[in-house]
């Protein structure tokens, strides 16, 4: 019974050696090359089980998702000769597993150093056309788009396909800091400075539309008022001209009494006019009464 027992673990063992031995599985996140002697074989392998000759052949796996390299932070020269310093990372992929190993014999630090320089001649193209203000403020996507482009061209000999490229952070060096606050400081009170003379300009044009819409007003006013104070002065004469005609004894003496009114409306008054005055028309008939 025992004998059989450690025959039956024996041919266990023996067939799971052979099985070790004679196959390799592929993962369905992996690529798996086949090599003879370090010379690549074979390559075209979906997930499960596959077939080998030990000793004579050696497998190499590589991961083929897409991974992340976070770029170490550079500087860049900008159009003005600026430095500024940039920190980017980059998602890539493993499309030609074949050339992959080729190009840098499956090592992927080499590979993340070759696609590192392709990146940073990307970055330092695309910011030596720029100048600081473009950008910081308005062609980062722009810049992004044309790296991950020619990033992708560049990197096709090493058998990666660049996904995308992002810039995670643009810094200036605390001199450049300086001198770009500086200037948009400068370009601010600039607009401030021509908002303000608009406004001024314009609150001229007001005050004078106003000036003139008030000198307009007032002459219509004027005009009108001397065109009422004429008719009203017209008909007034025209009524003392029908009362006149209609009793010129009476009018003439409402108008003298008007006058004696006026004339001694105070007690230090005092007329000096020679006896026989028109003035005294009244007094001289009240008298002969």
């Amino acid at each position: 019974m025992t004998i059989h027992k450690n025959l039956l673990t024996g041919i266990i063992v023996l067939l799971f050696m052979t099985v070790t031995l004679f196959t390799f599985i592929v993962d369905q996140t992996q690529y798996a090359l086949k090599l003879r002697f370090g010379k690549v074989i074979s390559a075209d392998y979906a997930p499960g089980l596959h077939f080998k000759v030990p000793v004579m052949h050696n497998i190499r796996y590589f991961d083929r998702r897409i991974q992340t390299l976070d770029a170490p932070a550079e500087s860049f020269l900008t159009s003005e000769k600026k430095n500024v310093i940039v920190d980017s990372y980059v998602k890539w992929q493993i499309t030609d597993v074949v050339a992959f190993y080729i190009a840098v014999g499956g090592n992927e630090h080499r590979a993340k150093q070759r696609l590192a320089e392709i990146i940073a001649d990307g970055l330092r193209s695309q910011f030596g056309n720029r100048t600081i203000q473009e950008v910081v403020s308005g062609d980062r996507i722009e810049i992004m788009n044309n790296i991950t482009g020619n990033a992708n061209k560049a990197s096709q000999e090493l058998g990666l396909s660049v996904v995308d490229v992002r810039i995670k952070r643009i810094d200036l060096p605390e001199e450049v800091s300086n001198s770009v606050y500086r200037r948009m400081e400068a370009e601010r009170e600039r607009v401030a400075r021509e908002l303000r003379s608009r406004g001024e300009a314009e609150a001229v044009r007001i005050h004078a539309d106003a000036d003139k819409q008030q000198t307009i007003l007032i002459s219509e006013a004027q005009r009108q008022s001397e065109t009422l104070r004429g008719e009203g002065d017209a008909q007034s004469t025209k009524i003392y001209a029908e009362a006149f005609g209609a009793d010129t004894e009476f009018y003439s003496l409402y108008r003298s009494l008007n006058a004696y009114k006026k004339s001694f409306n105070s007690k230090n008054d005092m007329l000096i006019l020679e006896p026989d005055s028109e003035f005294f028309k009244y007094f001289k008939h009240m008298q002969a009464q």
